[in-house]
């Protein structure tokens, strides 16, 4: 393997190699792109070294990514408004028309060229594609009552054909967050919640949720203090009270780990190499959610 990342407090100092876990070699880890590094070049490129570097040790990395804030400056140029609730960007039809247009045509575009500036990795698709996610309208609740979020979608079935398949041949998947539904009506789906739902299906060892915040706070907004770890039965009682920002992110942490994921990572986005660092698990810049049985279990 030849390092991309040299300045980790991981790294055997005799070559400068990092230290990978052998039990992770051929596992495969779900990152979730998201947050202030969507919009700043020098993460974007450490995001990708990243990326690489985890195929280089022998991981099987499939990116999910986001695109909130282009899409709302997508919205804001063409003079659509952009709204949320519950955490979810409301998406109308002609919402959802920008937002298929951005992520697809501009947000994975511009992800695959950085990934693929290091060789011939990263390959683009949708959860359209191959059928690989299937999603049902979302209900979304505010203070106890419905609202109406337009075309955003909630996973019911993921198909991981196609992804394990560009796995197997070497390939980097870089999903855009678009599903489509059984009555043909294409949905938007919070990238938080897919990455879930592939690290699932995939029997990820990993899953990763890059954000904008140094992880999860232990009493928002009264302090900053982070909560460093916790088990899936203590979020579970964190999760109603947890700002809507945060909230998907800690769901989609909920869901992956009950659902077999070993473990599920919140990290500052902001911080370089944030990704290799939660993939090792021992310097992780954020807030790591473990099964029940604890963090021994699951190291």
């Amino acid at each position: 393997m030849r390092p991309v990342v040299t300045d980790l407090t991981d790294a055997d100092p005799s070559t400068g190699s990092l230290l990978w876990p052998e039990e992770l070699r051929g596992s495969a880890v779900v990152v979730k792109f998201g947050g202030n590094a969507m919009v700043d070049a020098s993460l974007q490129r450490t995001f990708a070294q990243d990326i690489v570097e985890l195929w280089h040790a022998g991981l099987r990395p499939v990116v999910v990514h986001g695109g909130g804030p282009q899409i709302s400056a997508m919205l804001d140029r063409l003079g659509l408004e952009s709204r949320f609730e519950a955490g979810l960007r409301v998406t109308t039809p002609e919402a959802m028309e920008v937002v298929r247009m951005v992520l697809t045509g501009r947000v994975q575009r511009e992800l695959v060229g950085h990934i693929n500036a290091h060789g011939p990795f990263a390959v683009g698709m949708t959860g359209e594609d191959a059928h690989t996610m299937t999603a049902v309208r979302r209900p979304a609740w505010v203070d106890g009552r419905p609202v109406d979020i337009g075309l955003v979608g909630d996973i019911v079935d993921v198909n991981p054909g196609m992804v394990r398949t560009l796995l197997e041949q070497g390939h980097i998947p870089v999903v855009s967050p678009v599903a489509r539904g059984e009555d043909g009506q294409v949905y938007n789906v919070n990238a938080d919640l897919a990455a879930s739902a592939l690290a699932v299906a995939l029997d990820a060892e990993r899953l990763v949720m890059l954000t904008d915040v140094e992880g999860l706070y232990a009493d928002w907004p009264h302090s900053t203090e982070v909560i460093e770890r916790l088990t899936v039965d203590a979020l579970d009682e964190l999760l109603p009270g947890l700002a809507s920002g945060m909230l998907p992110k800690m769901e989609g942490c909920l869901r992956a780990v009950r659902g077999g994921v070993r473990r599920a990572h919140v990290l500052d986005g902001r911080v370089p190499h944030s990704v290799l660092r939660g993939v090792l698990g021992e310097t992780a810049p954020g807030t790591t959610v473990f099964p029940d049985a604890g963090p021994d279990r699951a190291s």
